[in-house]
């Protein structure tokens, strides 16, 4: 029985390049192994360099490509707190857009907080890079980006106290100065 498993796998697995339906369900894919280098397996066995090996291969291109430039400690496109965000994803609500609150880096683990006025109502959500519902991030309004007073970027990584001035926060959304 067991064998006959293996080899219906292994057949689907040449057959499809992105994934492999799996024998006993046909809404369960697998995916298809990670290409590991012959040099660097032996290595990989015994744990050396495996964090960074799965930071560079586990997310998908583009979700990699928001960490290394969106979520960046230093690079010039990334997210300042303060900044003005619409989020794409796959379930309800579908868009939600809002102030970014916060942004925890934490490698592949990295979340973002964004928070919004809904019908006088505070609402705050708390997204994951690397979450399969998020389809897109995109900036309505950069923190810092404009000369002078305009594009002053907010003096604190974490912008908590708009939960208590909603004037403050409705003003940063706007594009004029709190």
């Amino acid at each position: 029985m067991s064998s006959r498993v293996f080899k219906l796998v292994t057949r689907l697995a040449s057959s499809k390049a992105g994934s492999v339906e799996y024998p006993f369900s046909k809404n369960a894919l697998l995916p298809v192994p990670l290409a590991v280098p012959p040099d660097r397996a032996d290595a990989l066995r015994k744990g050396k360099g495996l964090m960074y090996f799965l930071q560079q291969n586990l997310p998908e291109p583009k979700k990699r490509q928001w960490l290394q430039t969106l979520f960046s400690r230093q690079h010039p496109q990334r997210l300042l707190p303060g900044s003005v965000l619409t989020v794409t994803l796959e379930h309800a609500p579908g868009i939600f857009s809002g102030v970014l609150l916060s942004v925890r880096r934490r490698g592949p683990d990295t979340s973002f907080v964004v928070r919004n006025v809904v019908q006088r109502t505070g609402v705050e959500m708390q997204f994951f890079v690397n979450s399969p519902h998020l389809k897109d991030i995109r900036v309505i309004q950069r923190a810092g980006g404009g000369p002078g007073k305009e594009g002053r970027r907010q003096r604190r990584a974490k912008l908590f106290f708009l939960r208590d001035s909603p004037s403050k926060m409705s003003a940063i959304s706007a594009g004029l100065k709190g």
